[in-house]
């Protein structure tokens, strides 16, 4: 009891709980720690870097899929057209056989098919496509008849065919009308121009001949401080020729790029704001108002605007066509015989003229002239006291080494030096369009005179020669810098280009010059005419890409397309999209409707991309044996074999072994 009593006197001690409580809230407001937060935020930034490197990961590894399935989808379409291709090289030599049988019917022949042997058969057979039935393909139907197209190449511009403006001469109304025919895509592209950032639904330029791979190299170069000059003798009017400092350094310049035999003189050197009215200066200068300038379709369509506005001189139209025949070994290949052909028509119309124009490299084809192709032309112009104006504005963008470009300028001799006039500009080769710069070297100084009196309306203001001659003195950086990026850059995009089009089944002529490549869409027009490949044109534009469509060139064949690919990759990628969405929803409708019709050749048409030539469209599948001389088989037989590595991947040897009957009979053939 006194000890129960004792602890309930003590009872609690005073002041227990409220210690207990000042222990809390001191607890409670205690400071934090900052490794604390800087903990926290290490592991939130550690986590989120985490899943940063995950998405990655993932987009790397779509990328790879999808680069992949490229990869395959490409695999697949070169070993499609490598068969096509084996099956029309057979398909020609069967023919081939044929027309040498027939033409020895009736005598006695030391070569005789293996008794029981289809030759057509066997020879698919060893394409590896079985019992193909070949059929005769019919010829393209050119849109227009060859009397009408005559008559257009000299009245293309009759001012009673147009509704003339009261505020206008018959030349303004012309030149009015001019202006909105040719232009129209281009006016569409600046109203409604593609930008990255501001203006992704607009329209990517593909119509137009400009490198745009290349303003990095340009702009640092023409900043630097040896551009910066300015005198009183730039700022006053200068010799209407140009600037002597100008002059010679332009003719030094195309001494070393040109090739000359012998130093350029500067005396020969005119100096215009541009080739375009280099064009319209030699144009008028040349020939009187309504004689004529002989040139090859297709052709830069600017060269028609450019002879006609001011001097009133027209063109006569040498028409190529793409047909491969045993005197034309490659496509739109221009000959003596053709430009022959074309002068004495236009003679027989009572057309006077007085000139021929040439491309070279070509626009819009990439064609690239051999010294002995150039020599036949000059030669052709000299035996009718022709001028000839040699356009090489493109000849320092060859952007492949297997391609090799000839100046007029490196040849030994000229035939008539006095009738040849060379021109050239930095707007092409140095990706300066905007910059308008032309030059004209001519021997014959009456030329040069008359030339040089219109230079007081077409000429380069003093600042813009001094840059042009800093930039032409600095021979180390253009082959050591400009010229080796330029072609790395031009040969990167045309292969992209180039690769989509194969992907795609698109025909195209593979060249190595130039900013183009030359397509032939024909199989997406469904009759074959210039009004459908207008149609096609203009759809291409409504879905915000542009290109040129052949009529543009005057190209005698309806669906042939002129491609720009010397841009960035980010807008070829896109532009590419929106042209395979266009040919996909073509070739659905087309297949719509043909769906009730009877059923064609699956040879009809098929495009073959192999090397150099990268088509063989309809006009050119062979057809029977009856239809075809043994040149014109001789030539696609070897337009065919340029344009593969079979012969390489299948030697006779081989071929001996696994089909000894036929190689047999080929070399009976062979021995005959």
């Amino acid at each position: 009891m006194a000890s129960s009593s004792r602890i309930q006197s003590v009872g609690p001690r005073p002041g227990f709980s409220t210690l207990h409580r000042l222990r809390k809230k001191r607890k409670g407001q205690r400071v934090k720690d900052p490794l604390d937060d800087l903990l926290l935020k290490t592991l939130t930034s550690q986590r989120a870097m985490e899943e940063r490197f995950l998405q990655m990961e993932e987009r790397r590894l779509q990328r790879d899929l999808e680069v992949e399935e490229r990869r395959m989808q490409l695999e697949q379409r070169r070993f499609e057209l490598e068969r096509e291709h084996e099956f029309r090289m057979f398909n020609v030599f069967a023919q081939m056989l044929s027309i040498l049988k027939q033409s020895n019917g009736g005598s006695s022949s030391s070569v005789a098919l293996p008794r029981g042997l289809d030759f057509g058969q066997a020879l698919s057979d060893i394409a590896g496509f079985g019992g193909v039935d070949l059929q005769e393909v019919r010829a393209m139907h050119l849109g227009r008849p060859v009397s009408e197209r005559r008559s257009n190449m000299y009245g293309f511009c009759n001012p009673g065919e147009f509704q003339k403006s009261p505020y206008l001469s018959a030349r303004g109304n012309i030149a009015n009308i001019f202006r909105g025919s040719t232009e129209e895509g281009y006016k569409a592209y600046h109203a409604d121009k593609y930008d990255e950032d501001k203006n992704p639904n607009g329209i990517i330029n593909f119509g137009t001949s400009e490198n745009k791979l290349c303003f990095d190299l340009m702009s640092k170069r023409l900043t630097q401080s040896d551009m910066n000059l300015m005198e009183p003798p730039l700022l006053q009017y200068p010799d209407w020729k140009g600037h002597m400092f100008l002059r010679e350094e332009v003719a030094r310049f195309l001494t070393y790029y040109c090739k000359a035999p012998a130093p350029l003189k500067a005396e020969n050197v005119i100096v215009l704001n541009g080739c375009g009215s280099l064009f319209s200066a030699l144009a008028t200068v040349l020939c009187d108002p309504g004689e004529a300038v002989l040139i090859a379709t297709p052709f830069y369509g600017g060269v028609t605007q450019s002879v006609f506005l001011y001097g009133n001189v027209k063109l006569v139209y040498a028409y190529l066509d793409s047909k491969i025949t045993g005197t034309n070994n490659r496509p739109f290949q221009l000959t003596v015989d053709k430009l022959e052909k074309a002068l004495q028509d236009a003679r027989a119309e009572g057309i006077a003229v007085k000139a021929l124009i040439l491309l070279n490299p070509q626009n819009p084809l990439g064609d690239i002239y051999s010294l002995s192709e150039l020599r036949d032309y000059l030669d052709f112009a000299k035996r009718h006291e022709l001028h000839v104006v040699v356009d090489e504005i493109y000849m320092l963008s060859v952007f492949d080494e297997s391609a090799t470009f000839h100046s007029v300028l490196g040849m030994d001799r000229l035939p008539d030096p006095l009738r040849t006039h060379v021109m050239w500009g930095i707007s092409k080769d140095f990706a300066v369009s905007g910059i308008r710069f032309g030059t004209l070297y001519t021997e014959n100084q009456d030329v040069a005179n008359a030339v040089a009196s219109l230079c007081y309306f077409h000429g380069v203001c003093g600042p813009v020669q001094h840059k042009i001659a800093q930039l032409l003195r600095d021979r180390d950086w253009i082959n050591q810098v400009y010229l080796r990026a330029n072609h790395a850059r031009l040969k990167a995009a045309h292969t992209y280009v180039t690769d989509e089009l194969k992907t795609l089944g698109v025909p195209f002529l593979n060249r190595n010059a130039g900013f183009f490549v030359w397509i032939d869409f024909r199989k997406y027009l469904r009759t074959g005419t210039f009004e459908e490949e207008m149609l096609l044109w203009r759809r291409f534009l409504d879905n915000k890409v542009l290109l040129s469509c052949g009529k543009a060139f005057e190209c005698s064949e309806p669906g042939w397309f002129r491609i720009i690919f010397a841009d960035k990759t980010h807008r070829l990628q896109l532009g590419m999209q929106r042209i395979r969405k266009v040919l996909e929803e073509r070739e659905c409708e087309i297949l719509a409707e043909e769906k009730d019709q009877p059923c064609q050749s699956d040879q009809e048409g098929k495009a073959d991309s192999t090397d150099e030539v990268i088509f063989v469209s309809r006009h050119q599948e062979p057809g029977c044996a009856g239809g075809s001389n043994l040149g014109d088989l001789i030539g696609l037989l070897q337009q065919q074999m340029r344009s593969s590595d079979w012969l390489q991947k299948n030697t006779a040897e081989q071929f001996a072994q696994e089909k000894p009957e036929i190689y047999d009979v080929f070399s009976k053939l062979v021995g005959k």
